[in-house]
C-alpha cells in the first residue's frame, strides 16, 4: 500500500514579490477560466477538435483577517496596477502556477463577528501557466 503525505506548509503564494502568510482554511485555488480544447460534431458524425487559446485564469486566496498582507492586497485591488503572481506547491508532485500579469477583482469583503473570519481575494490572471 502506497502512502503519500500532503502538508499545507508546502504551498507558497507570491504576489508582486511579497510572500503571503496567515492563510485561512481554504488556502488557495487555481483554475483556468476555459478548457484547453473544444469539440464539435457535424451532422454526419465528423469530429473537429479546436484548440482554445484563452490564457485567462483565476487564483483565489483565502487569508485570515489578521494576515499582515490583507492591507497590501486591498491596496493592490484599489490600484490599476498589473503584477505577477506565483503559486508553488513544493510537495509531491511539485506544481507551479505562474502569471506575469494579474489584478485583484475587488477588495475582500469584510465581515466582523464573534470570531475572526477569513478574507478572500480573487485574482484575474491574464496569462496563467500551470505546470
Amino acid at each position: 500500500m502506497a502512502v503519500s503525505t500532503y502538508d499545507p506548509k508546502d504551498v507558497t503564494t507570491i504576489v508582486k514579490g511579497t510572500y503571503l502568510t496567515g492563510y485561512g482554511e481554504d488556502l488557495v485555488t487555481v483554475a483556468k477560466d476555459e478548457e484547453n480544447w473544444s469539440t464539435a460534431v457535424g451532422a454526419q458524425g465528423d469530429v473537429v477538435r479546436s484548440k482554445v487559446n484563452n490564457p485567462l485564469g483565476t487564483v483565489t486566496v483565502t487569508l485570515q483577517q489578521t494576515s499582515p498582507q490583507c492591507a497590501f492586497l486591498d491596496r493592490l485591488a484599489n490600484s490599476e496596477e498589473l503584477f505577477p503572481i506565483s503559486v508553488v506547491y513544493s510537495g509531491t508532485p511539485k506544481e507551479t502556477t505562474t502569471v506575469t500579469q494579474a489584478y485583484i477583482k475587488k477588495p475582500s469583503d469584510r465581515e466582523y463577528g464573534s470570531e475572526a473570519g477569513d478574507r478572500t481575494y480573487e485574482f484575474q490572471c491574464l496569462d496563467i501557466s500551470m505546470t
